[in-house]
């Protein structure tokens, strides 16, 4: 048994006491307060002493054999209203046998005592405790059992659509990189040859890496070999330049976030200068805060604001990644003639730290 599941058993045989203790002390004040014979008083404490450690063990019992039964919510309170209804029964019972010996406890029947009477009066009490019982043993815990069905029925939500965001991505790329070298084939294969092996590496990288997460020094590293394809596909009309600022190579963030990034800068940005001079820039450092920064910028033609990129999956994709993965991160776009900026923002907490 867990150590989590004990303690939650722990806590419930605690309440379970607690509601025991609070209901005699409630009807003993009540009887109290009526000034009621103090025989009386004595008799009902001597049977709920009786009654209720007993009642409240047999629907404790029956509530965990639901569970591990899993069984109706009907079902369980219809056994729990029976099993009250038996109790009640018996001590209703014992009560009018007793009554009959000591008419101090009568319950001033004019024709003496009525065993039918005793036994409702008993039936009504159990259904009361029953109740009671309820509502401070099984109702808070059922809507914690609720809560936390739905944390987890919105997490297994966000693991699939992840996957699906992982699995759309992964062959987009593959896709892309292949058609890269195509145009090589024939012009260089020699050209080719090698950038296949560096394809290799990448997809043996990208299906090693089992972690969520990975170092920046990981992704760039990653990145660089990406370049380097795509500057051989569209050689001297593509470049690329990196500047990581020392200490951000040990920051943390999802793994292959960027890669979306500087594809949308080399596709939309870069190979779409007139004068066949695109250049994509990656830039990364840790804020006076502690976040990380991630840019990919190129010299492309830039973007109305209305039109900036909205519909390239790569840039819905990074976006809904954070969302999943590091809700406190950001990711914003700038446009102008000059260029278009996306700018990655991880603040420690994003990074887990």
């Amino acid at each position: 048994m867990s150590a989590s599941l004990q303690r939650e058993q722990r806590k419930r045989r605690v309440i379970g006491l607690v509601v025991v203790a609070a209901v005699v002390l409630l009807q003993l004040a009540t009887d109290v307060v009526a000034g009621r014979e103090s025989a009386r008083i004595l008799a009902r404490f001597a049977f709920m002493a009786l009654e209720l450690p007993l009642l409240m063990l047999a629907l404790t019992t029956s509530f965990r054999w639901a569970v591990r039964r899993d069984t109706t919510a009907a079902q369980a309170l219809a056994m729990g209203a029976t099993i009250a209804t038996g109790i009640g029964t018996v001590f209703g019972l014992l009560y009018g046998l007793v009554a009959t010996r000591v008419p101090e406890l009568r319950l001033h029947f004019p024709n003496g005592v009525s065993f039918f009477r005793t036994t409702l009066f008993g039936i009504l009490n159990a259904q009361l405790y029953f109740g009671l019982w309820s509502l401070a043993y099984a109702y808070p815990f059922a809507v914690e059992s609720a809560r936390i069905r739905s944390l987890e029925a919105a997490q297994l939500r966000s693991e699939a659509e992840l996957a699906r965001l992982r699995a759309h991505l992964e062959p987009h790329f593959l896709l892309n990189t292949l058609n890269a070298i195509a145009g090589l084939v024939t012009e260089e294969p020699r050209e080719a040859r090698r950038l296949l092996v560096c394809l290799g590496e990448l997809l043996r990288d990208a299906v090693q890496e089992t972690s969520e997460t990975q170092t920046l020094e990981k992704q760039i590293a990653w990145l660089r070999r990406y370049a380097q394809i795509l500057e051989a596909r569209h050689r001297g009309a593509l470049h690329f330049e990196w500047d990581v600022a020392q200490g951000a190579e040990r920051a943390v963030l999802p793994r292959l976030l960027l890669q979306p990034l500087v594809e949308n800068a080399v596709k939309h940005g870069a190979l779409r200068r007139a004068d066949g001079d695109g250049r994509v820039v990656v830039r990364a450092r840790i804020s006076d805060g502690g976040a990380l920064v991630c840019t990919v910028e190129d010299n492309g033609p830039g973007m109305p604001d209305s039109d900036v990129r909205a519909g390239a999956f790569g840039l819905q994709a990074v976006r809904r990644r954070l969302e999943l993965e590091a809700p406190a991160a950001s990711l914003r776009l700038e446009s102008s003639p000059d260029g278009t900026r996306s700018i990655v923002e991880l603040s420690r907490a994003a990074q887990g730290v």
